[in-house]
C-alpha cells in the first residue's frame, strides 16, 4: 500500500486468495486489509507482496492463519454494558409484546465464538422464563469463520471469557465441566450456527431482532450498502437492527429510523416506492430471487389475510377458495366452496364474472374491468378494479381461474377531487411559478451545504470505523501477549519448582557432585564437594575445572573426561588417591558420566566419594 491506495501487488495477492480459496477480501477496507496481511508477512519473515505470495503457494497451512489474521474475531460477554442494558430494559420487552404467541427470530451476525449470541440468549430467558423461551426463541449465529463456529458451538468457555457474566447468571445458564464453564445444553438447542457470507448467501428472513455489531466498519461503503440492503429485508415490519457503536446509517434514512442513536439501535421503515424513496436501501431483484419460497401452510395463510378480495374457480366454474376479504364483501361462507359459481350471487354483482372468465379462458390472457361499482351499506358506493386471470398447466391446458377484486374507491374519489382541483391548481399556478423559482435557488445553496456536511460526516465517520477497527486490532494483540505472559510465568514457575527440587536432591546426595559443560566449566558444585575440597561454588562456578586449584589431581580425569567428550554414551570408574581441605591423604572412586547425545557429549558429570585413607607406600 502506498499513500493509502493499493498497490498491483496486492490486488493480485486479493485476486490470487479469490480464485485458490473461493474467498474474496476485494469488499474489505484496503487499510485494515494491508495491516493484517502485512502483520502475517512480518511474522513469516518475507517481503514483499510477491514473495509472500510464492509462500502462500508452498506452504497451503498459511492460508489458515492469514485467514484468521484478518478475521479478527474480538468479542465477549455482554460487550459493551450500556448497549446491553438498553436491549434488556427496552428493545427485548418490546419484541416479546410484538410477538404475541408467535416465534420470536433473532439473527446474530458475525458471531465469532458466539458470546454474543448466548448473552442475548440469557436476555430473552430472563426476561420471558426458560421454559417460554425454549419454547418460541430462534436465534440464527452465523460466521464466515469455521474456526470460531467451532468453538461457538461448543459453548465452553474459560474463567477469562466468562468474568463478564454476572455471578447470578453465570450459575443460572453455565455447567462448570472439565475447568470451563459450559452453557445450558437445554438453551444452547434454541441457538442455531451456520457459516453465512453477508455479501454472497442469502439473507435470513422473518428476523424480529438483528445484531450486527462491529463487523460492516471493516467492508468498503459499496459492500456496506448491500449488506443493509439485505438487513432490510430479512426484518420484519418494525424489526430492530443493532450495529456497532462505530457504525452509522447515513445512507438508509429512508429504510430505518433511529430507536435510540447512541447506542445504534434502529427500526425498519416499511420502502413504498424503492425507485422515488432509496433506491440503496430496498433489495435488489437478483437478490430476490435468492431467497427461498415459503412453505405450503404460509402460503395458505398469506392468501387468506391478504387484503385484496379474491377467489378461485375451477375448470368447472366451482368456487375452490375465497380469502377472508372476498368472503366478508361478497358474504360468501365455507358452504359456498365447491358450489358452480352462477348459483352465487357474486357471479353477476357486481359485474358479469361468467362472460369474462370464459374470455379469459379463451384468449389465455388477463381480463380487465375498471372501476365497478358496488353499494355499500352507507350508501356511497365502493369501486373496484376487476382482474380475471386464466389459470392454466405446464401443457397449456385450463385448470381455473383468479377473480381479484382490487379496492379502487380512494383513487375513484382521489380521481373526482382532482378534477375540481385542477381549475384552482391552474389559478395558482402562477403564484407557485413565482415563488417556485426563489425556492429553487434557496434548495441549490441548502443543497451544497448539505453535500458539503455530509462529505465532513462521511469522513468522520470513516475515520472512526478506522479508529474502532485499529482498537479492535490492539485488543487482540494485547489478549494475545497476555497469553504468552501466562505461559512464561508458568514456565517460571516451573522452572522455580525444578531447582527446588534439583536442590533437595543434591543436598540429599552423599557424594560430590560435580557438572561441567562443553567447555569443561564448573556449572554445579554442591555442598559436599565444598566441604571435601574448601572451595564455595560461587568460588568455582564457571572456572576451569582443570584450573582448579585443589588437593585433587585433575591431570588423571583429563583422558577419560576427553573421551567421554567425544563418546557421550560412556562411562569411566577409577579410583584416586587425593588430598582433601583438611590435609589429609584420602582414596577416592570417581564416577565420570557422559551428557547428551549418545555420539558427543555436552557436558560431564563427576561423582566422588571418599573410599578410605590413601594407602601407605611400601618401601623396599
Amino acid at each position: 500500500m502506498k499513500d493509502g491506495k493499493a498497490t498491483p501487488e496486492f490486488e493480485r495477492l486479493l485476486t490470487h486468495l479469490k480464485n485458490t480459496r473461493g474467498f474474496d477480501f476485494t469488499s474489505y477496507k484496503r487499510s485494515t486489509l494491508s495491516r493484517r496481511i502485512e502483520k502475517r508477512i512480518a511474522a513469516v519473515g518475507v517481503d514483499p507482496y510477491p514473495s509472500y505470495l510464492d509462500y502462500l503457494e508452498v506452504h497451503q497451512d498459511e492460508f489458515t492463519q492469514l485467514f484468521n489474521s484478518i478475521l479478527i474475531n474480538v468479542t465477549s460477554f455482554f460487550r459493551d454494558a450500556e448497549a446491553f442494558d438498553y436491549l434488556r430494559t427496552t428493545i427485548v420487552p418490546k419484541v416479546i409484546a410484538a410477538s404475541t404467541d408467535g416465534d420470536i427470530r433473532i439473527w446474530s451476525a458475525g458471531c465469532a465464538s458466539g458470546e454474543e449470541c448466548y448473552s442475548v440468549a440469557i436476555l430473552f430467558a430472563e426476561a420471558m422464563g426458560p421454559e417460554a423461551y425454549r419454547d418460541r426463541v430462534k436465534i440464527y449465529a452465523t460466521d464466515v469463520d469455521e474456526e470460531a463456529l467451532v468453538q461457538a458451538r461448543q459453548a465452553a468457555y474459560t474463567d477469562r471469557q466468562i468474568e463478564e457474566v454476572p455471578e447470578n447468571l453465570r450459575a443460572k445458564y453455565f455447567d462448570r465441566q472439565n475447568g470451563r464453564w459450559v452453557f445450558k445444553k437445554d438453551l444452547r438447542r434454541s441457538v442455531i450456527f451456520g457459516r453465512h457470507d453477508l455479501l454472497d448467501d442469502a439473507p435470513i428472513s422473518r428476523v424480529d431482532l438483528l445484531l450486527c455489531r462491529n463487523t460492516l466498519m471493516y467492508f468498503n461503503h459499496e459492500a456496506q450498502a448491500k449488506i443493509v440492503r439485505r438487513f432490510h429485508f430479512a426484518l420484519r415490519e418494525g424489526g430492530y437492527l443493532v450495529l456497532g457503536k462505530a457504525e452509522m446509517l447515513l445512507n438508509f434514512v429512508g429504510a430505518f429510523t433511529p430507536e435510540d442513536l447512541k447506542q445504534r439501535v434502529f427500526t425498519k421503515v416499511r420502502v413504498d416506492n424503492a425507485a422515488e424513496r432509496l433506491l440503496s436501501g430496498y433489495p435488489e431483484p437478483e437478490e430476490r430471487t435468492l431467497l427461498t419460497g415459503p412453505p405450503a401452510r404460509l402460503r395458505e395463510i398469506s392468501f387468506d389475510q391478504d387484503p385484496i378480495a379474491q377467489f378461485v374457480v375451477d375448470v368447472k366454474s366451482r368456487l375452490l377458495l375465497a380469502n377472508a376479504r372476498a368472503r366478508e364483501l361478497f358474504g360468501l361462507t365455507a358452504r359456498d366452496l365447491g358450489r358452480p359459481l352462477q348459483d352465487l350471487e357474486v357471479s353477476y354483482r357486481p359485474v358479469e364474472l361468467r362472460s369474462c372468465i370464459d374470455q379469459a379462458h379463451e384468449r389465455r390472457q388477463v381480463v380487465h374491468v375498471r372501476e365497478v361499482a358496488w353499494p355499500s351499506i352507507g350508501g356511497e358506493p365502493r369501486y373496484f378494479n376487476v382482474q380475471v386471470t386464466p389459470i392454466v398447466d405446464s401443457a397449456d391446458a385450463p385448470l381455473g381461474a383468479k377473480v381479484i377484486f382490487t379496492d379502487v374507491t380512494r383513487q375513484h374519489e382521489l380521481q373526482e377531487e382532482l378534477q375540481r382541483s385542477r381549475q384552482e391548481l391552474e389559478t395558482a399556478y402562477e403564484e407557485l411559478q413565482s415563488t417556485n423559482e426563489e425556492l429553487e435557488t434557496t434548495n441549490e445553496e441548502l443543497q451544497s451545504t448539505v453535500e458539503e456536511l455530509e462529505t465532513t460526516n462521511e469522513e468522520l465517520q470513516s475515520t472512526n470505523e478506522e479508529l474502532e477497527t485499529m482498537n479492535e486490532e490492539l485488543q487482540s494483540t494485547n489478549e494475545e501477549l497476555e497469553t504468552l505472559n501466562e505461559e512464561l510465568r508458568q514456565r517460571g514457575t516451573d522452572l522455580s519448582r525444578t531447582n527446588v527440587f534439583l536442590g533437595g536432591i543434591l543436598r540429599s546426595v552423599p557424594l560430590a557432585v560435580i557438572v561441567l559443560d562443553e567447555q569443561l566449566q564448573v556449572e554445579l558444585w554442591n555442598d559436599v564437594a565444598a566441604d571435601m575440597w574448601g572451595l564455595r561454588s560461587d568460588e568455582v562456578n564457571g572456572r576451569h575445572f582443570f584450573g582448579l586449584d585443589i588437593g585433587l589431581p585433575v591431570e588423571q580425569l583429563k583422558q577419560p573426561i576427553a573421551a567421554l567428550m567425544r563418546h557421550g554414551d560412556q562411562r569411566v570408574d577409577t579410583q584416586i588417591d587425593a588430598m582433601n581441605r583438611r590435609g589429609r591423604q584420602i582414596r577416592l572412586h570417581v564416577q565420570c558420566v557422559g551428557i547428551g547425545a549418545s555420539d558427543q557429549a555436552k557436558g560431564v558429570i563427576i561423582l566422588m566419594q571418599e573410599v578410605g585413607p590413601r594407602p601407605a607406600q611400601t618401601r623396599h
